[in-house]
């Protein structure tokens, strides 16, 4: 398995394609809130997919929140491909992008379901309570480097 930043427009929709699989049609998220303008092309902002071979199984995307600061969106992993470091590696590509590009820390609002997950990765949950987003529990949660 290996991590790719997306270059390309086909790259871009095979992400597309994998949140598709997993928001819209596994977890019932409506397609005009899964689709904003950061999906437009692979410049609107960094998006990242992860291939098995020729399978596309994960995809996720980042930009910048406020100046230093990553925010990571978007994180999806193939249901069979869920339990074998996937996240990780996704996760890990765009800890590397962003760090890259200068930035100190990242924020994500994670789904209450993944919230452990990514304590493992060194994330702390900051959010007091849990709130909706497309009628999914979640939680804001950080990672600074510095």
């Amino acid at each position: 398995m290996e991590s790719l930043k997306v270059t390309t427009a086909e790259q871009l929709a095979e992400g597309l394609r994998v949140r598709k699989a997993v928001f819209v049609q596994e977890q019932g998220v409506p397609e005009d809130l899964e689709w904003d303008e950061y999906d437009a092309s692979p410049e609107a902002c960094r998006h990242f997919i992860v291939k098995d071979g020729d399978e596309t199984i994960a995809a996720a995307r980042w930009r910048e929140y406020k100046p230093g600061i990553a925010k990571f969106q978007r994180i999806a992993v193939l249901a069979s491909y869920r339990g074998r470091s996937v996240g990780r590696l996704i996760v890990g590509a765009m800890e590397e992008d962003a760090r890259s590009s200068g930035c100190t820390g990242v924020v994500l609002d994670a789904q209450c379901s993944a919230e452990p997950f990514y304590r493992k990765l060194g994330y702390e949950t900051v959010s007091t309570e849990p709130f909706l987003d497309a009628g999914i529990p979640h939680v804001r949660m950080v990672k600074n480097w510095r």
